[in-house]
């Protein structure tokens, strides 16, 4: 396990480094958050950066927040942050934090797909017999997952878990939220022809009890991103987000046993620059601008 580097922010007080991000308290009682270029798989934050990947990562959530912006309030309250961080920061409200993961799925992938072959259902959503890898589902679900601290894994868990965390209610809300965000996003990045095939997103409370959108949302941190014009279950899928990197960690090429207890290797460059490549690809080909 890597610990993140600490950054420091003139007049900001740290609170809290993650995988990604870093979190800082403001004067004036607001929060900044830093998206760094640190990158994380398999539950390790690696020792090489991501030139750049911050900085996507900031913008591509900008763009996102305004686009779900009449479905579900957001958190960033400003862009205006100090010199040392800017274009990588935001100033943010301060939220309590759901300790839940949202996360819906439209195709079946990843841990989803692990769950489906061992019992045919994913956090209890039971699901059709036949189905493959990148299988489309006849609609998205909600399957949430444990909120780990950096090093742990993050579990899937059924709905009735969320529901004995946060109240009835809430789980109702934290659902219906997740899948109205994830089929708008879904429709706007197949207008886009790259298919979303799952997203993960954060909610918290407003001190008035309003659920807020938080952190960041439908990144390639965050997100599965598949071109759409090679979309063809049955086999994994090329991708515009980390899957690339995991894929290389988990061969033979980088020469480490993820189950045993070396640290991950050093990113070769072309292993930097092609994940790179593929978060540029994907924040240009969503949101239609140049990186």
């Amino acid at each position: 396990m890597t610990a993140p580097t600490l950054l420091s922010v003139p007049g900001a007080r740290h609170l809290h480094s993650g995988k990604v991000r870093d979190l800082f308290d403001l004067p004036d009682g607001t929060l900044l958050m830093v998206a760094s270029d640190r990158i994380s798989a398999y539950d390790v934050v690696l020792e090489t950066p991501i030139p750049d990947k911050g900085e996507i990562l900031t913008r591509m959530s900008l763009w996102w927040f305004g686009q779900l912006a009449d479905l579900v309030p957001h958190h960033v309250l400003s862009t205006d942050v100090p010199e040392e961080v800017r274009g990588r920061a935001v100033v943010c409200e301060r939220l309590a934090m759901y300790p839940v993961e949202c996360v819906a799925r439209g195709y079946l992938t990843g841990s989803g797909l692990t769950d489906y072959r061992a019992g045919g259902a994913v956090c209890g959503v039971a699901l059709p017999a036949g189905l493959e890898d990148g299988s489309r589902l006849e609609a998205p679900i909600f399957t949430p997952a444990t909120k780990a601290e950096i090093g742990e894994h993050d579990e899937n868990v059924s709905y009735e878990a969320v529901e004995a965390t946060v109240g009835a209610e809430r789980a109702a809300e934290l659902r219906d939220l997740t899948l109205a965000v994830y089929e708008r996003a879904h429709g706007i990045a197949r207008e886009r022809g790259i298919v979303l095939a799952d997203t993960k997103l954060e909610f918290g409370a407003r001190p008035d009890g309003t659920t807020v959108l938080g952190d960041e949302v439908l990144t390639p941190d965050s997100s599965r991103f598949w071109p759409a014009e090679t979309w063809q279950p049955g086999r994994p899928q090329p991708s515009y987000d980390k899957q690339y990197l995991r894929d290389w960690l988990s061969s033979g090429a980088s020469g480490w046993d993820r189950h045993g207890d070396a640290p991950p290797p050093l990113l070769p460059d072309e292993v930097v620059a092609a994940t790179r490549s593929r978060y540029v690809q994907a924040y240009e080909q969503l949101t239609g601008e140049r990186f």
